[in-house]
């Protein structure tokens, strides 16, 4: 047999190595998987000594000589070691302990805005074995009463800050409930502590699926729900986050996210603590301020979530007041990790501000599983998660994509088998993630004291009789290229002229008019048409819009240029049945969002394009291949059943 000269051998191999790994991803499963079996193996070796509970991982840290005196915490200027923090924890812990009576097994509140105390006192009730509860601060009246019901915490302990949301009706209406502000001088109390260590019969015994904390859902269809996030859940997260996202014990992780939320506490600061890092925070987001706070902390990784990144973006650049610098770019950031980036956002963020990796993945903090999209090129922008032909042997059996019946908003079931059909490859559908049908709560733990709301999460009998799957309420695409991306939340998908419209799809389209800061697009109902018309909230740039002032500023209107403008960008960019027949200019500002900054739709869909009910905002709609004013007259012709969209 004749040989092969090695000169053509190995550049033949290498060929066929490099093709091999762009089609198969194999590098990226290898990454997926080299932080995947640590963190299995991880888990099994706590188990085995029973150290499930988090607090174990802030005491090696502290007691251990070479990350004792690391940094681990900064908040506006202060600064924790790993050992100054857990000398803090301690004496925490035992302030709820022996002042307060909180016992193994309790719940207790924390209403904070993002604070040093407000780590230190999750972080103490691990310690003595009891669970916090993460309440939004933003909460008043009877959501907050409801989200405090829900917990069954008898304590809940305030920020200061926001002291004022807790008032007499909230007081009478939980009359057995302690509500305590964390004044500095209560603060000193618990600083007066000894620090003397809890013992371990307090943590002992603690399983995978027992409660570490509760987190609340956004409520932005009806009250929060408190999600129960287990130990092996919390552990997971954090420890798989840290070594996909290659977080080390030199980076500075920087969050403005509210802490409540699960984004910044799972796969911000518990990521943080499960790598031995430094966790940089501020108490709330701030546009003009989250920079400022980059460069004061160092920060290498940074967090975002829903439209965090196109307000950065809209913000006129930071100039330095002595050398007229572009402060852009000056920082130490290499990567941003977070979930929500839009496609129209993701290589604009990237580029203005010189950020290398984007970190993009889909969750829910109920959910049972996630995806995860580590890009640094165009070839997974906008994905929330992709794999390679490796990981997919392994997890398609965990993961589906489903037909969806819009009209019942449920994974479609085919009339002769009563089953679910998946997807084809680049369709859209529901993701749901497998459950073990006998032991539910091993997996999805589900939310505290709400069977019939945890019921509702839980499919069974989806491809086999008896199995049973996890409702995410999401739409999502997963294609040739095994990337996956959202396409929109079940109820946001509306139906006109008998197709399914993705608001997601159509907002990113929009929010690519240089024009457009912000987008969020809805379905409205209008007299005499079946289904739903498409309808986009805007905020405009101020160069786009007419200038006024006084009254006539709160409702910015248009240039005429703009508007038409806009509606030659959106035919161009949108098939005839998606196009936004109507289009409603808000204010700066005047697009609601979570706490996370993710959009909120449903007032404006509730309020439609009725003028007596959208306020002093401009609505257009479009007729003749442009945007025109619409007004009460137009209104009342649509109703008279005279107009046909």
């Amino acid at each position: 047999m004749a040989s092969i000269p090695l000169q053509v051998t190995i550049p033949a191999v290498a060929a066929v190595a490099a093709y091999a790994n762009a089609r198969f991803l194999a590098y990226y499963d290898l990454e997926l998987l080299k932080a995947i079996v640590p963190t299995v193996l991880g888990g099994a070796w706590k188990r085995y000594r029973d150290r499930v509970n988090l607090f174990y991982q802030l005491e090696n840290l502290a007691t251990t000589k070479s990350s004792e005196n690391r940094v681990f915490l900064r908040f506006e200027d202060r600064a924790y070691t790993y050992a100054q923090a857990y000398d803090t924890v301690l004496r925490y812990a035992n302030w709820l302990k022996d002042r307060r009576g909180v016992k193994r097994g309790d719940l207790v509140g924390l209403d904070f805005q993002n604070t040093d105390t407000f780590i230190f006192l999750v972080l103490a009730t691990w310690a003595i074995g009891a669970s916090p509860a993460l309440l939004n601060y933003n909460l008043t009246g009877n959501p907050l009463i409801h989200c405090v019901n829900k917990s069954t915490a008898r304590l809940v302990l305030v920020d200061p800050v926001v002291a004022g949301n807790v008032n007499e009706d909230v007081r009478s209406a939980l009359g057995g409930v302690i509500f305590e502000v964390v004044t500095p001088e209560l603060e000193q109390e618990m600083l007066a502590m000894d620090s003397v260590r809890p013992a371990d019969e307090l943590r002992s015994g603690f399983k995978d699926k027992d409660m570490a904390m509760l987190i609340y859902t956004s409520g932005t269809t009806g009250l929060p729900k408190a999600a129960i996030i287990s130990w092996a859940k919390a552990a997971t997260v954090a420890n798989f986050t840290f070594r996909w996202l290659g977080t080390n014990v030199n980076d500075v992780y920087y969050t403005a996210m509210p802490l409540y939320h699960s984004t910044a506490m799972l796969l911000g600061f518990a990521h943080t603590l499960a790598a031995g890092a430094t966790f940089a925070m501020s108490r709330k987001f701030s546009t003009s301020g989250f920079w400022n706070d980059v460069r004061k902390h160092n920060a290498t990784i940074i967090q975002y979530v829903g439209e965090t990144c196109r307000y950065l973006l809209s913000a006129p650049p930071i100039i330095d007041p002595v050398t007229g610098e572009d402060l852009d770019r000056k920082h130490k950031v290499r990567a941003a990790f977070g979930n929500g980036l839009r496609p129209d956002v993701w290589n604009r963020f990237k580029e203005r501000f010189g950020i290398e990796t984007i970190a993009e993945f889909y969750g829910a903090t109920e959910g049972t599983f996630a995806t995860w999209n580590k890009s640094r090129n165009d070839f997974s922008m906008g994905a929330v998660g992709r794999s390679g032909s490796l990981y997919n042997l392994i997890f398609t059996r965990e993961v589906a994509i489903v037909e969806v019946d819009h009209v019942t908003e449920l994974p479609r079931r085919d009339p002769k088998t009563g089953f679910c059909t998946r997807a084809p490859r680049g369709e859209p559908g529901e993701l749901l993630f497998r459950l073990p049908p006998g032991d539910i709560d091993s997996r999805f733990q589900g939310y505290y004291g709400d069977e019939e709301s945890t019921s509702k999460k839980v499919m069974r009998d989806v491809f086999s009789k008896g199995d049973a799957w996890f409702r995410t309420g999401d739409v999502l695409r997963w294609d040739n290229e095994n990337r996956v991306y959202f396409s929109d939340r079940i109820g946001d998908t509306f139906r006109w002229k008998s197709e399914n419209v993705s608001t997601a799809e159509v907002a990113q389209v929009v929010g690519l008019h240089p024009a457009v800061l912000e987008c969020n697009v809805y379905g409205v109902q209008v007299p005499s048409h079946e289904g739903r018309a498409g309808c986009a909230a805007v905020v405009l740039k101020p160069s786009c819009l007419v200038q006024t002032s006084g009254e006539a500023a709160r409702a910015p209107r248009p240039t005429d240029d703009t508007v038409k403008s806009l509606a030659e960008h959106i035919k161009r960019g949108l098939p005839k049945y998606a196009l936004p027949l109507f289009l409603r200019v808000v204010p700066e500002g005047g697009l609601q969002a979570t706490g996370t900054n993710k959009q909120q739709k449903h007032n404006l869909r509730s309020e439609g394009v009725d003028p007596a009910r959208t306020g002093e905002d401009e609505v257009f709609w479009l007729r003749n291949g442009t945007y025109v004013k619409f007004g009460v007259a137009d209104w009342k012709e649509l109703n008279g059943g005279n107009v046909k969209l």
